[in-house]
């Protein structure tokens, strides 16, 4: 992973003040930092690039790379298919002579249409004077962009925006394809030019709609002045995942629910699982676990010697809430990591305000009876103190099962405990601009809670004592894009409740094209910020197109209730691993087993503006 920057002038000079003062960047790419400028005197234009790389495959490979006939490139990305790189290469490299090999637009379309991975790019080709750039199709990796009437600074693009130093004019590029800077004609016009190449059946969702002011999607109308003109290309790049299965027999319109008790058990789930679903199943881990193995095979330790005093170096970290995701994922990525190695289970909890006695001892009880009924009640029979949220339950259930999946590996199951103090100190130093230019409630909440979590500093519980831990780990899971695919927010209950099949059909196909603009981009930022990288599994090309071949009743059942439905194949498949009463918890959304939620106002909706994001309160 790595932080790039590129500002383009056309003029004499390029003002490169702000990139050179934003230190977000270099926390993304703490290995090593780079920078030139390309001039060309003829057109009048100069381009200033900054690379800051995380150091994760083969050779430690300084960016941007340039060749000897001036084109240059900034890579932050991983290629796991449809390029061959070896166990020694460094994948930048490898990416960058494939480019300058290409003969003309097509090959590059053609070349960026077989990359499987996460990427955000920016290519400099100096010979045809073309600025190229853009993000990966599900938009795994963050990049924004700034234009200006200043020539000297006229197109800015970014990993991420440092808003200390900079004015607050920046904008995720969408992830709906990749564009084309001609900065000859640029020149000329004294305005920008550029072509964009979408994604060939690009979801609806993704495409400009060159109507309706406050469409969201609507980028093309919101440009500036300064950029004159946008063409669309003849020829985008082809979609790297199958079509959405669409189809829903007649027979299928009339759906009742299916007469199951409210608290579901293993017992219901495994009744479930008949001969037709084995395959399907077995499918799924085949292609969930081959992408996990990609993720977690050869990831580099850290070189800076961060001390631990217990259980050695973890390279791999998963954001562990005990729940359906990152139960399957801790448990696959047991079966890749070399056994020697621990593996960190990152679980954040935000510290609740205290009750009164008399609910005190209401919750004490529950907690006890709670106790009685799993296997957490022998962890730790004593405390439930004010971080004793719902994830941090279920997190050290889920540790139970993962130990009793493999009592040779060392499970770190670091609790990261936060007090709102420090929730609002790091909110105003860092948080609030990672997450820019999104502005949500639902955004600060989800922000916040991962950033701590990545950050994993917090403590381990080792033979009856509390040591702090800091994780080492520079590859860091998240089951983002499971709910997305398999129906598990509430929201798609209640399409489907009203519209059947076919509305859940619509809104998943929605899910996947909004989920770019919705979590990867602020995701990838706040992760990155740790000098980490994200890795999403369930978001792998291959996987995507398995489940996108399914029939929808194949992935998901909502006749039944939470905790089987949603989510229903992935439930089988964690039953199929091995794993126990995980499979069937109902899903809770970070914000709320974390609980962060709990700690502002609890009026605000998820859709609101965060006053808390905006510029008053950032520092």
């Amino acid at each position: 992973m790595c932080g790039i920057c590129c500002i383009v002038s056309l003029s004499a000079n390029v003002d490169t003040s702000h990139s050179r003062k934003n230190s977000k960047l270099r926390c993304r790419g703490p290995d090593i930092s780079q920078e030139l400028i390309r001039s060309d005197s003829h057109h009048n234009y100069n381009c200033f690039f900054s690379g800051h790389v995380l150091h994760l495959r083969g050779q430690v490979t300084p960016q941007p790379l340039q060749d000897e006939n001036g084109n240059v490139f900034l890579w932050n990305g991983e290629i796991f298919g449809g390029i061959d790189v070896s166990d020694t290469d460094n994948d930048t490299a490898v990416l960058f002579r494939h480019l300058t090999s290409c003969d003309d637009d097509n090959d590059v379309l053609s070349l960026f249409s077989t990359v499987q991975g996460p990427w955000a790019f920016i290519y400099y080709h100096s010979k045809n004077h073309n600025l190229w750039f853009g993000r990966d199709f599900f938009g795994r990796r963050s990049l924004l962009w700034k234009f200006s009437d200043n020539l000297q600074e006229v197109l800015s693009l970014i990993s991420v925006a440092d808003l200390a130093n900079e004015t607050k004019n920046w904008e995720e590029v969408p992830a709906s394809g990749i564009f084309k800077c001609d900065l000859g004609s640029s020149v000329a016009l004294k305005s920008l030019t550029m072509t964009w190449y979408p994604w060939t059946s690009v979801p609806e969702e993704q495409l400009p709609r060159l109507s309706g002011e406050d469409d969201e999607q609507n980028w093309i109308l919101n440009l500036p002045k300064c950029v004159s003109d946008v063409k669309i290309g003849n020829r985008g790049l082809l979609v790297p995942v199958k079509p959405l299965n669409l189809n829903v027999p007649e027979s299928m319109a009339n759906f009742n629910s299916k007469p199951l008790g409210k608290n579901v058990s293993l017992e219901d789930l495994k009744s479930l699982i008949s001969e037709e679903h084995k395959d399907n199943v077995l499918k799924l881990i085949t292609v969930l676990s081959e992408a996990v193995r990609k993720r977690v095979l050869r990831v580099p330790q850290r070189d800076d010697h961060m001390t631990q005093d217990c259980n050695g170096q973890a390279s791999i970290a998963v954001l562990f809430s005990g729940g359906i995701d990152s139960m399957v994922l801790a448990a696959l990525a047991d079966h890749h990591v070399p056994p020697e190695e621990p593996i960190d289970l990152l679980n954040v909890a935000f510290r609740l305000k205290a009750p009164s006695q008399k609910m005190a001892s209401k919750k004490r009880n529950q907690a006890n009876q709670h106790c009685k009924s799993t296997e957490y009640g022998k962890l730790d029979p004593s405390s439930f103190d004010h971080f004793r949220v719902p994830d941090r339950i279920t997190g050290r259930s889920g540790l139970e099962e993962l130990k009793a999946l493999n009592r040779a590996r060392i499970w770190n199951f670091v609790e990261i405990n936060i007090t709102p103090e420090e929730l609002e100190e790091m909110r105003q130093q860092r948080i609030s601009q990672l997450v820019y230019p999104l502005d949500t409630v639902l955004d600060d909440s989800i922000g916040c809670a991962v950033w701590f979590a990545a950050r994993g500093r917090g403590v381990l519980h080792i033979d009856g004592e509390c040591r702090p831990y800091t994780s080492t780990s520079k590859v860091v899971l998240t089951g983002i894009g499971a709910d997305e695919q398999l129906a598990g927010y509430s929201r798609h209950r209640v399409r489907f409740n009203t519209l059947g099949y076919e509305g859940l059909l619509e809104e998943l196909h929605m899910e996947l094209g909004r989920i770019s603009s919705r979590n990867l981009g602020r995701d990838d930022r706040v992760i990155g910020d740790h000098g980490k990288e994200a890795r999403f599994p369930f978001l792998d090309e291959d996987v995507v197109s398995f489940l996108n071949s399914l029939p929808i009743w194949e992935k998901a059942d909502l006749t039944l209730p939470r905790g089987l439905g949603e989510k229903l194949i992935l439930r089988m498949a964690a039953v199929r691993l091995g794993l126990g009463e995980s499979s069937v918890l109902p899903k809770r959304a970070m914000q709320f087993g974390s609980r962060i939620a709990k700690m502002e106002n609890c009026n605000e909706k998820a859709s609101d503006r965060c006053s808390r994001l905006q510029p008053g309160v950032i520092q």
